[in-house]
């Protein structure tokens, strides 16, 4: 119902080029640009400016832009008031979310949906390489379960880097807390540590060891630095790695410990031992739900928010 141009605005602030907002939005670079000068005639205004070989947005396109956030914000809660008539909860709802997400939490609460909700098809992606809040802005997705990463977004931007997140008072979304995950230590078996997976370790009493870089680049590594400070040192990371089979196996090897989420996956062919952490204050990760803000009274992603704080809750009581 609003104008489809002021999306490919929209995404073009986020995104910042052309070529970007194509990908998207799945068009062509060549549709967004027509789009753009479409609208520009349709106001009389100038929309985009030319920096160097790139565009950015005129003062006029930046106010249009403001708008046109109000504008979807209605649009979602219009949406959310028609749903209301129709008849049961059926569609298509596609949830986003990080590995271990999607483990202890969204597989769990879309197999719940499923049962109870047989006419609303639930697709699940990891997206790894895509920024989240992004894939909710270009409609590609309706829930993103996030790690706040820490210290929040560069100062005086949006979503430009593809893992920088917005502030949690953004107005075009609604972000609400949903689990924290404690992290434990991984260490080969025959460790000093692995002894003591029965008590734990406090976190201290790691910092002489070398350290592996493992899982996300951004958020996993963040949060270790973090800890380690807290906990008085600086940690000496001599390798990383992304897969948890590859870490497993640099730790196997000796080549490190490392912090491993309570929901990640150990694989049991390597001869390692998960160590939980004592002591406070423990490092967590965070997992906080997020939905184009007005969209979260429509049934379907009313429904699927209350699955995910279910599997959540479940989590919590067994210790996550």
């Amino acid at each position: 119902m609003i104008d489809p141009r002021l999306q490919t605005l929209r995404v073009l602030h986020e995104r910042g080029t052309v070529t970007a907002t194509a990908e998207a939005l799945h068009l062509t670079p060549s549709t967004v640009s027509q789009q753009l000068r479409q609208l520009s005639a349709r106001l009389g205004l100038e929309l985009l400016e030319p920096v160097g070989r790139k565009v950015r947005l005129t003062p006029a396109a930046l106010a249009l832009v403001e708008h046109a956030d109000a504008l979807f914000v209605r649009w979602e809660e219009a949406r959310a008031d028609l749903a209301g008539y129709a008849d049961g909860v059926a569609g298509q709802l596609r949830i986003t979310g990080v590995a271990t997400a999607i483990t202890g939490v969204i597989a769990p609460a879309a197999a719940r949906l499923r049962e109870e909700l047989p006419r609303l098809a639930v697709e699940i992606g990891e997206d790894p390489d895509e920024n989240r809040f992004e894939l909710l802005l270009a409609g590609r997705a309706d829930i993103a379960v996030v790690i706040p990463a820490p210290g929040g977004p560069l100062p005086g931007s949006r979503l430009r880097p593809s893992r920088e997140l917005p502030p949690s008072d953004d107005a075009r979304f609604v972000q609400q807390p949903l689990l924290e995950e404690p992290q434990d230590l991984l260490v080969p078996a025959g460790h000093r540590f692995a002894a003591r997976a029965a008590q734990g370790v406090a976190l201290a009493e790691a910092g002489t060891e070398s350290w592996i870089r493992a899982g996300d680049p951004a958020a996993q590594h963040q949060l270790l630095l973090s800890a380690c400070a807290t906990a008085g040192f600086t940690p000496r990371v001599r390798h990383h790695a992304v897969d948890w089979y590859a870490v497993a196996a640099l730790v196997a090897h000796g080549f490190g410990i490392c912090l491993v989420p309570r929901l990640a996956p150990v694989p049991q062919r390597y001869p390692v031992v998960r160590v939980p952490l004592r002591g406070e204050p423990l490092p967590l990760r965070r997992f906080v739900t997020a939905v184009r803000r007005g969209s979260e009274r429509r049934p379907p992603i009313a429904r699927a928010l209350a699955a995910l704080r279910a599997a959540a809750g479940e989590r919590e009581a067994k210790g996550v």
